[in-house]
C-alpha cells in the first residue's frame, strides 16, 4: 500500500470517529440541523393548551466537556414576543423570560429532570435573567447571555461523557402568544462560533413543526441499561402524519399520534442490544401548515428519558433512511 493510500484511509478512519463513533459530535444550535426542528415555542402563561403548549415553560440542558476551559455565551434567537416569527392571539401582550442556572443542583434535583414545570425545577445558582415582551431590538435578532465560566457549571458523568452541565428555562410569564426561539452555545457574544464537543438535552419539547408535507424532525432519547420500556407521549399534534421508531434493533415502529388539544401515548419494549445507544423517533408531516406539538418521553418508571440535539453515539443505524430536507440558516 503506497503512503499516500495510508494517509487517505486514515483520515477516513478520524473522520468516521468524529462522525459516528465519538459520543458527541460538535453541534452548536439547538433545536440542532440533526433534529430538523426549526424553533422552540412558549406561550404566555394565560395561553390556550390547545395551541400547542401544555404548560408555558421550556427547559434547556448544555453540557460542556470537562477539559474545556474557555468563557462561553449563551444565545437566544428573536426572545422577544412580537414580529413576524412569532404566534399571535390578538395583539402581542405576552412576557417571556430566560434564566441561566449553574451550580450544584442544576441538573442533579431530580425536579430538574421531569417533564413537567413542578417543585425546584428552577434548581441550582442563577446566573443570569431577562425578561423579553415585544421588542424591535430583539425581533429577529440574537440576545447572548454570558460570558459564563465552564466551572460555574454542575459536573457531571452522566451520558458517556464527564462535563459542566448549565441550564436556561424559558418561562412564559404573562400573555397568550407563542414565543418562537432557539439557542446557540457560542465562543463570542457577538457571532456563532462553535465549542467544541458539547452538546444540549432536554426532557420534554414545545415545538414547531417543520411547515412542509413529507418533513421529518427527530429526537434522540438516549437509554440506558437499566431500561426495558420507553413510552413516547405526545400532545396536540392534530393526527397531522406519523410517529415512526428507529434504532439498532427497530424499524419504522409505529407510534400513536395525539388529535387537537389531547394527549397520546404508546409504550415499546427495549432491547438488550438497546442498551447505552439513542433512539431516532422521526415525526413524519403529512399537512402544509403550522402545527405545534409537545412530545416527551419515559422509561418504566415514568422517569423522563434525556434525548439530545446531537444522538449519542451517532444516529442508530438501520436498513433504510428517508431523505431529509435540512433546515437553512441560523
Amino acid at each position: 500500500m503506497t503512503r499516500k493510500k495510508q494517509l487517505s484511509i486514515s483520515f477516513f478512519i478520524l473522520i468516521a470517529y468524529v462522525l459516528i463513533i465519538s459520543p458527541f459530535t460538535y453541534g452548536q444550535r439547538f433545536p440542532s440541523e440533526e433534529e430538523n426542528i426549526g424553533q422552540l415555542i412558549t406561550f404566555g402563561k394565560g395561553g390556550d393548551p390547545s395551541w400547542g403548549d401544555d404548560d408555558f415553560s421550556q427547559t434547556f440542558f448544555f453540557i460542556l466537556p470537562h477539559t474545556y476551559t474557555q468563557r462561553f455565551y449563551i444565545r437566544v434567537f428573536d426572545p422577544d414576543t412580537g414580529g413576524k416569527l412569532d404566534e399571535n392571539k390578538g395583539d402581542f401582550d405576552t412576557k417571556t423570560r430566560f434564566s441561566v442556572y449553574g451550580g450544584q443542583g442544576v441538573h442533579s434535583n431530580k425536579d430538574a429532570q421531569g417533564f413537567n414545570p413542578t417543585g425546584n425545577y428552577h434548581s441550582g445558582s442563577l446566573l443570569a435573567s431577562k425578561t423579553f415582551g415585544v421588542s424591535e431590538q430583539h425581533d429577529g435578532k440574537w440576545h447572548t447571555f454570558g460570558p459564563f465560566n465552564p466551572k460555574e457549571g454542575e459536573i457531571s458523568e452522566q451520558f458517556q461523557m464527564k462535563g459542566y452541565v448549565f441550564k436556561i428555562i424559558a418561562d412564559g410569564m404573562s400573555g397568550d402568544d407563542g414565543n418562537l426561539y432557539h439557542y446557540f452555545v457560542s465562543t463570542s457574544p457577538d457571532e456563532n462560533l462553535p465549542v467544541d464537543g458539547l452538546n444540549g438535552f432536554t426532557y420534554e419539547y414545545s415545538i414547531r413543526m417543520a411547515s412542509s408535507s413529507g418533513s421529518i424532525m427527530h429526537i434522540y432519547p438516549y437509554v440506558t441499561e437499566n431500561v426495558i420500556s420507553i413510552q413516547q407521549h405526545n400532545f396536540d399534534s392534530d393526527g397531522d402524519g406519523s410517529i415512526l421508531l428507529y434504532s439498532v434493533s427497530k424499524f419504522r415502529e409505529k407510534a400513536k399520534v395525539s388529535g387537537d388539544n389531547v394527549w397520546a401515548s404508546s409504550k415499546h419494549p427495549v432491547t438488550q442490544q438497546e442498551h447505552n445507544t439513542s433512539i431516532d423517533i422521526q415525526i413524519v408531516k403529512s399537512k402544509s401548515f403550522n402545527n405545534n406539538m409537545v412530545i416527551y418521553v419515559t422509561n418504566q418508571y415514568n422517569k423522563a428519558v434525556a434525548f439530545f440535539g446531537v444522538p449519542i453515539g451517532g444516529k442508530p443505524k438501520h436498513n433504510a433512511q428517508p431523505n431529509i430536507t435540512r433546515l437553512k440558516g441560523g
